[in-house]
């Protein structure tokens, strides 16, 4: 049995459907049905149920996954190891970053690596940190990177990057009172949010507790799922929002954005990488090696 007959396996199992699966994998859906086929024809059963236009794993389809998961690895691994004899990186590497990462620090670190390393097969899922975490945990990624302070006890994090958050408004906002404003404060202050389960969220709540105060009692116009969109957002309402301080720096040297110092509320957080609990190694600690190197540049 090939490990392209089980990689075609796992996608149809993750996506639960032929036709993402055939987009995933740039072949056709009548290819993706015939090894599917053929992987049942192989172990005599079914490995997915036809509910209508919906399939679902059987049990036996539960466990080849299960087994599928560990295969792939570990071929990964040897082909790692196999052209490390030979000083060659040469793989595939599937990362994961929540949105902060993804958007303002990884682009400049990823060309450079493709440049050295340019046999190695690289991809990007972007997604809120716990989207990142989940991702790893279903092995549709080998390495994360994450933002948050929350953390998961079957997965590995290790410091990559240390970062702030910081509460902005737009140039001609009628907030611009004064440059400090107190805890108490934001209260009475209309702010726009990243989504729930983003580490910024998390970090900006943490924040809140130290100063006895709930998300909940907050004037929240909108929560919104990136960065950017909170920009483009402050351009047109006059409220606050709370951003890394990576993500506004465009803004604050053109001026069309302002921070507000928040009296005695530490937002800092750090960006970590994030692995599977026993899963270190191969082209994920060659890529985490390269970019701790190169951070004080990002």
């Amino acid at each position: 049995m090939s490990d392209f007959r089980l990689k075609v396996f796992l996608s149809v199992a993750k996506n639960l459907s032929f036709t993402k699966a055939s987009q995933e994998l740039f072949i056709s859906q009548p290819a993706i049905t015939k090894h599917i086929q053929e992987l049942e024809n192989f172990y005599q059963v079914r490995l997915f149920e036809r509910q209508g236009s919906k399939i679902l794993l059987t049990e036996a389809g539960r466990l080849l996954l299960k087994h599928s998961e560990k295969i792939m690895d570990d071929y990964k691994q040897l082909e790692y190891e196999m052209h490390l004899l030979h000083n060659e990186y040469i793989g595939e590497l599937r990362l994961g970053a929540s949105t902060t990462i993804a958007q303002y620090v990884l682009p400049p670190l990823l060309a450079n690596f493709i440049s050295q390393f340019p046999q190695i097969n690289l991809s990007l899922l972007n997604g809120n940190s716990r989207g990142v975490e989940t991702a790893l945990q279903e092995h549709r990624i080998d390495l994360g990177l994450v933002e948050g302070i929350f953390r998961l006890p079957n997965l590995k994090y290790t410091l990559f990057l240390k970062d702030e958050l910081v509460a902005v408004v737009h140039s001609n906002s009628r907030l611009i009172k004064s440059d400090e404003i107190t805890p108490q404060d934001l209260l009475n202050i209309p702010l726009v949010l990243r989504e729930r389960g983003s580490g910024t969220l998390d970090v900006f709540e943490r924040a809140l507790l130290q100063h006895n105060l709930k998300l909940s009692s907050l004037n929240v116009l909108m929560y919104l799922g990136s960065t950017e969109s909170i920009k483009l957002f402050l351009e047109h309402t006059d409220c606050m929002g709370i951003v890394s301080i990576r993500s506004v720096h465009k803004e604050l040297v053109t001026g069309s954005l302002r921070v507000i110092e928040i009296k005695e509320m530490s937002m800092n957080r750090e960006f970590n990488f994030v692995q599977l609990q026993g899963q270190e190694g191969g082209l994920s600690q060659v890529f985490m090696r390269f970019a701790s190197h190169h951070n004080k540049n990002l």
